[in-house]
Order: C-alpha cells, then structure tokens, then sequence
C-alpha cells in the first residue's frame, strides 16, 4: 500500500505521542528550575523556544547555578549538543534533498525523540518519498516540541508550587531509556553504551560535567574500533563467477 503524506503525518503522530508522557515533566521540571534560579517566566520560556534541547538546557542552568564561568556554560551545552551533528549526519541520506526552507525547520525541530522515530521508519522504508518523510518527521514532533514550550511555561508559572515528592526529575533518564535501548541492536552499539556508562561512573568526581563529556567520546571511540575490528574479522564471501575465474 503507497503510503501518502497525510497518513505519514498521522503515523509519526501516533508513533510520537508517547513521548508526550516524558517530555510533559520534564518542560515542566525545567520551568520550575528555570525560575528558582532566577529567570523570570518569559526568560525560561524564551530559553527552551531559543536551544530547544532540555539535557543542554538543564547542563548550562545547573552550571551557571554553580557559578562557573558564561563561556564554560555555553561550550558544555554545546558539547551535549553535538549529538545533534551526528543526528543531522545520519537523517542527510534520507532527508538531504529537501528545500533548504524545510531543512531548516527539521534543523530546529531536530531533537532526540524526532531522530530516534524517524531513523529507524526512514531505515524500514526506504521507498518512501521526500514529502513523505517531511511529514512522518514532522508528524513525530507535533506531540513533542509544542508541548515542551507549553509545559516550560507552566513549570515558570507554577514555580516552586510543586511537592519536591512529586519527584519530575524522573522523566530525564526514562526518556533516554526509551530512546537509546531499542537501538541497541549490535555488538558495536553495546559496547559504546557498555564503555559510556561505566566510564560515566568513574568520572562522575570531574567538575564542571567534564566527566560526561569524556565518557561519552570515550564510548564512541570505543563502539568505532568495535565496529573496524568486527570487519577485519568478517569472512570475505566469493562470488561463484570469481571462484570459477580464479580457477
């Protein structure tokens, strides 16, 4: 059946609706923290319209919370952030030939959640058309990004109204659980993770979030080599024809 880009749109609707689950306490999370640290309500909101990217967003308030320097703020926000360079890298092959127009609103509406639905859809179906993949993409962030600006204003406005029993910060960690493990599909993939995690660990005494930067450059080295050594070790398979020929 031909998929058209009104059902891609409502496809990466329904398949995006879930997040809604995590991504609503976490704005809200982030507007009460927001204004505990002295921003007013349009300045939180202004903050996720503007980065749009809550483990930035929370990493540069934390930091600047602490009193380290402006410029370090903004490099370790931009540091966690990088993702989104291999994120951009990974969707080009499927999504490169659109207007730059579009491109610069997949480019802003490019967050984890949007990445981790429409890769893998993308991957499953290759035959799709650009538009189509426009609309399932923007489908995915209809109940995602909207919400994130709505709830940052309600956390603001609610302030610190909120029990500290009611525990939101819960909802960081379940929304990278459920967008990193389906991914995790080969050895290369458990391994990154596998060194990330344990490297996260011994780190965590490093200021300034230094050790979460490592750990994560340490994973990806650690998944590519995986990764170069699996291939040398693949058995090369000879085609019938060459076998003959070499004969």
């Amino acid at each position: 059946m031909t998929t058209t880009v009104k059902s891609a749109y409502w496809k990466g609707v329904r398949d995006g609706a879930p997040f809604f689950l995590v991504v609503s306490p976490f704005a809200l999370l982030f507007g009460v923290v927001a204004t505990e640290a002295g921003l007013n309500v349009w300045e939180a909101l202004g903050f996720s319209v503007a980065v749009i990217a809550g483990a930035a967003q929370f990493t540069a308030l934390q930091l600047l919370q602490d009193d380290a320097p402006a410029v370090i703020a903004l490099v370790s926000a931009l540091a966690v952030n990088l993702r989104m360079a291999m994120y951009s890298a990974t969707l080009t092959p499927y999504l490169g030939e659109a207007p730059l127009w579009k491109r610069a609103f997949v480019a802003y509406f490019l967050v984890d959640q949007s990445f981790a639905m429409s890769v893998g859809t993308f991957e499953r179906n290759r035959d799709w058309s650009i538009p189509v993949r426009l609309a399932y993409f923007f489908g995915v962030v209809t109940p995602v990004c909207p919400f994130w600006y709505v709830f940052t204003l309600v956390g603001a406005l609610i302030g610190d109204a909120i029990p500290p029993a009611f525990a939101l910060d819960f909802a960081m960690p379940i929304t990278f659980i459920a967008m990193v493990a389906p991914m995790l599909r080969s050895v290369p993939h458990l391994v990154a993770c596998f060194v990330a995690v344990v490297a996260a660990l011994v780190l965590v005494s490093l200021p300034l979030n230094l050790g979460l930067l490592i750990a994560g450059l340490l994973g990806m080295m650690a998944g590519a080599a995986t990764e170069k050594l699996m291939e040398r070790r693949r058995p090369v398979v000879v085609e019938p024809a060459c076998q003959e020929a070499a004969e």
